[in-house]
């Protein structure tokens, strides 16, 4: 999993898709909401590649931002 979650990306995609699942759970004997994101990007020779996928509670914009600015740092860190 590290392996995957440390290789090099792209410098450029052509698309990227974000999204967002949510699932009800059992947690300490409750039902509460979980969302799973991800991010997939089309490269520039057309394949499709998920650039990330995390886990947390709700979606937001902040959110979001965090996890553009974590793939971000993360490409430049890459280089």
């Amino acid at each position: 999993m590290h392996e995957w979650q440390c290789r090099p990306l792209e410098d450029i995609y052509a698309v990227v898709f974000m999204d967002a699942i949510h699932f009800h759970v059992r947690s300490e004997g409750r039902i509460i909401k979980k969302a799973v994101y991800i991010a997939i990007g089309i490269n520039m020779d057309g394949l499709k590649e998920v650039l990330g996928m995390w886990a947390g509670e709700n979606e937001s914009a902040k959110f979001w931002l965090s996890v553009m600015n974590g793939l971000n740092i993360s490409s430049i860190r890459r280089r």
